[in-house]
């Protein structure tokens, strides 16, 4: 493998690592684990070093998840640990991201969640723990399916106290619970 390339293998194994630990082991997304189970999901690491190459590999991966059967791909995280690796400029795409979305006429039919090793909410300080149910070991853009999302929320009739839980879920565990779950790249 040429030294300009990243590898992929290492990303996507850390990535599926932070999944089964975090998002399923901690139960913060009550729906990931089917999609994980049925390995329904799609692990793509872009090699993307700028903001317009990562747009280019997020427009490739919109369309062919909008053109993909579920039952073979419900779900796609876009692994980007070359590009937008600051949180702000990270966020700031954000819109970019949500304006391919309408450009593309996928809006309502696919959405983008975000995740990000240094993932910061609105009026929270940059350690407090509640922002780690969104950190992930690198900058990751995660590209659902609406209608996948609307049977989830169906089966889980309290959809709406997911983030809440979550919150509590983090105070519990706190910061060193976390470096322990991930001491291998939790940033400091």
């Amino acid at each position: 493998m040429p030294s300009n390339l990243i590898n992929s293998a290492d990303l996507i194994a850390a990535t599926e690592q932070w999944l089964e630990k975090t998002v399923i082991g901690l139960n913060l997304c009550p729906f990931a684990k089917a999609v994980q189970v049925k390995q329904q999901i799609r692990y793509v690491v872009s090699q993307a070093r700028t903001p317009e190459a990562l747009l280019e590999d997020l427009e490739r991966e919109l369309e062919l998840l909008a053109e993909a059967n579920p039952e073979k791909i419900e779900t796609t995280l876009l692994i980007h640990p070359m590009a937008l690796n600051d949180f702000l400029d990270f966020n700031d795409f954000l819109d970019v991201a949500d304006g391919m979305l309408e450009e593309l006429e996928l809006d309502g039919q696919l959405q983008i969640a975000s995740f990000h090793p240094d993932y910061q909410f609105a009026g929270t300080e940059a350690d407090d723990i509640e922002n780690y149910t969104n950190r992930s070991p690198y900058p990751t853009l995660h590209i659902l399916r609406e209608e996948g999302i609307d049977k989830a929320v169906l089966a889980f009739p309290e959809a709406e106290q997911i983030y809440e839980k979550n919150m509590e879920t983090m105070r519990e565990l706190g910061h060193e619970g976390w470096r322990r779950l991930f001491s291998t790249y939790v940033k400091k």
